[in-house]
């Protein structure tokens, strides 16, 4: 019998969702940063084996507002509960509000779902007592801890086959077996620059920055030429986000470069510049031409 469906992976910002997706998986479909709110659109990655097919739906973390790129990372979390057949919490023993992780359990029990508690980075020295609380709290649900490496582990593989099992079944797959995610070449490349800026910008200011591939020129198979625009939401964020001398700038492509030629297995030309569009988080004709466009009822 062959089995298929969409795994929801929910939590709140920084939380490990996307460490723990590109693990399951086996590939990269989804940037990774220590800053809160990496993850803004649902990303979809697709593991797939002889008889199942796993899709899973790495949402944003949960957050609560009425306008603004804040309203549309709400209705991404809202709609990836809503689509998946089974959803995975991650709770992070490194969150400070208790409160918080309890909002996440209530989220998943009211869903009426099935659902999988996975308790996150156990590997944390300071925090390792906050696991066996949370395993005791969470018993009946049997909770599975994992660390916060990229690497598939035990618990991983016990979480994998406990999601197998609990697959709905399905004549065929959704997806070829070569496919593990729905994001096209342009957009992957988009969201390596934006981890990269994650990377190597102050904690305020990726928050406000888009990344926008124009041009996509394939016609060399042997050098590729991206051309894309850093797009920030304040003026004076501009002259941080190039550094002295374009130093922050240079790291930023440099590092995107090579990973989009690791990605695309083929030489890359970069072309990066930054452009300011004023308070674009709060603009829908903005958001929209960067992908984020808030759904109306």
């Amino acid at each position: 019998m062959f089995k298929v469906g969409y795994v929801g992976v929910i939590g709140f910002p920084n939380s490990g969702k996307s460490t723990l997706v590109n693990a399951l998986i086996g590939e990269k479909v989804s940037i990774v940063s220590s800053k809160p709110q990496t993850t803004r659109k649902r990303i979809k990655g697709i593991a797939t084996g002889m008889n199942y097919q796993m899709i899973f739906l790495d949402a944003p973390g949960i957050v609560k507002a009425q306008s603004g790129l804040n309203q549309f990372i709400q209705q991404e979390y809202e709609s990836v509960i809503e689509e998946s057949d089974i959803l995975v919490a991650t709770l992070n023993i490194d969150e400070k509000d208790p409160d918080k992780l309890k909002s996440i359990v209530e989220l998943c029990v009211a869903s009426n779902k099935p659902w999988i508690p996975v308790i996150t980075k156990k590997d944390i020295s300071a925090k390792k007592h906050r696991v066996q609380i949370l395993k005791d709290q969470l018993a009946k649900y049997n909770p599975i801890a994992i660390s916060s490496d990229k690497n598939p582990e035990d618990a991983k593989q016990i979480l994998l086959e406990k999601l197998i099992e609990m697959l709905p079944a399905a004549e065929s797959p959704l997806y070829f077996d070569d496919i593990y995610t729905t994001q096209n070449l342009r957009e992957m490349c988009e969201e390596i620059v934006r981890e990269k800026c994650f990377h190597f910008l102050h904690q305020e200011i990726p928050f406000g920055l888009a990344v926008k591939v124009n041009k996509f020129d394939e016609s060399n198979p042997k050098l590729i030429k991206i051309y894309a625009d850093i797009v920030l939401s304040k003026p004076n964020h501009q002259s941080i986000v190039i550094g002295e001398k374009a130093s922050n700038l240079k790291r930023i492509g440099q590092s995107s470069r090579i990973e989009m030629e690791n990605l695309l297995g083929t030489k890359v030309f970069l072309d990066l510049h930054v452009k300011v569009r004023k308070n674009w988080t709060k603009q829908s004709n903005w958001m929209k031409e960067f992908g984020y466009e808030i759904k109306t009822l």
